[in-house]
């Protein structure tokens, strides 16, 4: 495997677990406002981005790379209203996604076929995880002045689970 392609695959695993740590502080944020439902649909969006960086730490593994791990930096948001961290989480989920499509351009550019079939499943995620942030914002800004609504969308947040990804290494 390209040297540049691994280094981007192991600093991708960073990131994954800083996604991780910043959704958990969105967790956070909602749980202390007494929305269980969006901390539940902030808590299984921290068990995707750990299942995120385990896939790439063992796709690395399975090549032969030495992975060596760094520091994961505090999420340093304010939140001011209840769409804050909404709107962070979907610019941060945009921001995943350029990190994806560059390691996929590197591949490319290497000619790294297995890595760009690897990565493919990464970028079809990335599609929903932007169309799901997005969504939520919506949803938020059309019934968040609501209370009765704030409840209701509340309530259905709390139903999400997490599915493990199927992805075959």
């Amino acid at each position: 495997m390209n040297e540049k392609v691994a280094n981007l695959l192991i600093d991708q695993i960073n990131k994954e677990l800083y996604s991780a740590y910043l959704y958990l502080d969105l967790a956070n944020f909602y749980s202390d406002k007494g929305l269980d439902g969006f901390a539940n649909w902030y808590d299984v969006q921290v068990q995707e981005e750990m299942a995120h960086a385990d896939l790439m730490k063992q796709y690395l593994r399975n090549n032969s790379v030495r992975i060596e791990l760094s520091a994961i930096a505090k999420p340093d948001r304010e939140f001011t209203t209840l769409t804050d961290p909404l709107q962070i989480g979907l610019e941060h989920e945009k921001y995943v996604t350029s990190l994806i499509h560059a390691i996929y351009a590197a591949a490319s550019d290497d000619h790294d076929f297995r890595t760009m079939e690897f990565l493919n499943w990464f970028v079809k995620e990335q599609g929903e995880e932007e169309k799901n942030a997005q969504d939520l914002l919506n949803k938020m800004t059309l019934f968040g002045d609501d209370a009765r609504a704030l409840y209701l969308l509340d309530n259905e947040l709390k139903a999400r689970v997490y599915t493990a990804p199927s992805l075959t290494l």
